[in-house]
């Protein structure tokens, strides 16, 4: 296959247009959930635990799905993905008297086996699709599809505030259903079916990264998501709702532009590294983790000596978003271009698991935070965690290039 082979073109777009669907279905479903039931009078950790099995459930899919992404192919658990979406936001279709904690767990738990078993096949199947040597071009590619994702779930999250307030939970869940619906029949007619398909017969027991690069790499990578959804989650939409009187409509938009212009800057992210000259190598996740400390510990400084304005906790958290789009493009790539050639979603699954692990400590460390000492110890434990991240790239920065 060549750098210019059309068939690989049309299988990148497809994937794009796949992850596309669900992202803009994902981010509106969880801003459906969290602000439907902070009308319904829940607390901030009530709210945490709606999303702990969603979490969770994509700490164990990663490890599973990575394996039968090699067994099977990256066609068929994309395809899976949205076919357990679907079923969770119908599952949402009830009366209101059925949307209990337990029941609202429970479909969130199936979404998050969606949602993993859609980005480990997403971010794998690139590597198929280009030959060895492609560095450039394949951060180019991994950080568009991951841009333009986080683009697309800060519209979706606009879009659950604006759906909830304009039509109701029932239809808004209906919408993203019917979303899903037409984006599951595109992958099944045209994605190609042999996408990531392990030539040798994977066992279950290579789902855990043996290589030093991809463990540290996955263990940066927990503390850098845990960091952000300490005080992303849970914390920051309802301390703008009860603390600066924002409405949902405004709570939505303002996480719709944050996280647009996440994924525009990580989709840029190449060209802002430029002189990006040794890209498979790990000192530039060291370097780019500096300023993100620098810009959560001068929020945290300030919000625990003054009394800060929404436009200026505003204001700071978009400057962390900026450094911290740069550092998730880095490691997007790191993972994708040192995987395994023959197996990618292995390696990608194992990445991905740890992914979800930071991210679902960070949830549950968000509510209790929140409600124990509020937004301000949110932040501090935001701050220890890119510490971590740091000490960690440390050890990146001293690994010799991968192949």
């Amino acid at each position: 296959m060549t750098a210019a082979d059309p068939t690989a073109l049309r299988q990148y777009s497809l994937i794009t247009l796949n992850y596309w669907a669900f992202t803009l279905t994902d981010g509106a479903l969880r801003m459906l959930i969290v602000l439907y039931f902070y009308q319904l009078g829940y607390d901030a950790l009530a709210i945490a635990w709606l999303f702990l099995f969603y979490e969770l459930f994509g700490v164990i899919t990663n490890l599973v799905g990575g394996w039968l992404g090699a067994r099977i192919g990256l066609n068929r658990t994309m395809n899976l993905g949205l076919l357990c979406q679907a079923i969770a936001l119908g599952a949402l279709l009830v009366p209101d008297a059925w949307l209990t904690l337990g029941w609202v767990m429970a479909a969130q738990a199936l979404s998050g086996v969606a949602k993993d078993l859609n980005k480990m096949s997403a971010k794998a199947g690139l590597k198929s699709l280009l030959p060895a040597g492609q560095n450039q071009r394949l951060f180019r590619w991994v950080a568009a599809l991951t841009g333009s994702k986080n683009t697309l779930k800060g519209v979706g999250f606009f879009l659950g505030g604006f759906l909830l307030w304009s039509v109701g939970f029932w239809w808004a869940i209906a919408s993203l259903l019917m979303i899903i619906l037409a984006a599951g029949c595109a992958s099944i007619l045209f994605l190609q079916s042999d996408l990531g398909k392990s030539r040798a017969r994977a066992k279950f027991s290579q789902v855990f990264a043996n290589s030093a690069p991809l463990n540290w790499l996955s263990l940066a990578r927990l503390c850098l998501f845990a960091a952000r959804d300490v005080w992303f989650v849970v914390a920051l939409p309802i301390s703008l709702a009860s603390r600066y009187g924002w409405s949902h409509s405004q709570v939505g938009a303002f996480f719709a532009l944050w996280i647009i212009g996440y994924g525009v800057v990580q989709g840029f992210t190449p060209q802002l590294l430029m002189n990006f000259s040794q890209p498979t190598d790990g000192r530039r996740a060291f370097w780019a983790a500096l300023p993100l400390f620098a810009a959560m510990l001068l929020l945290f400084g300030l919000t625990l000596a003054l009394e800060i304005s929404a436009a200026v906790l505003t204001l700071l958290l978009c400057l962390f978003g900026l450094f911290f789009a740069i550092n998730s493009s880095i490691h997007s790539y790191l993972i994708v271009a040192w995987a395994r050639s023959d197996g990618a979603s292995l390696d990608v699954g194992f990445y991905y698991m740890s992914n979800a692990m930071g991210r679902l400590i960070g949830t549950v460390l968000s509510g209790y935070l929140y409600v124990q000492y509020g937004l301000t110890a949110c932040l501090l434990a935001s701050t220890a965690l890119l510490a971590a991240v740091i000490l960690i790239s440390l050890r990146l920065k001293r690994l010799p290039a991968a192949p």
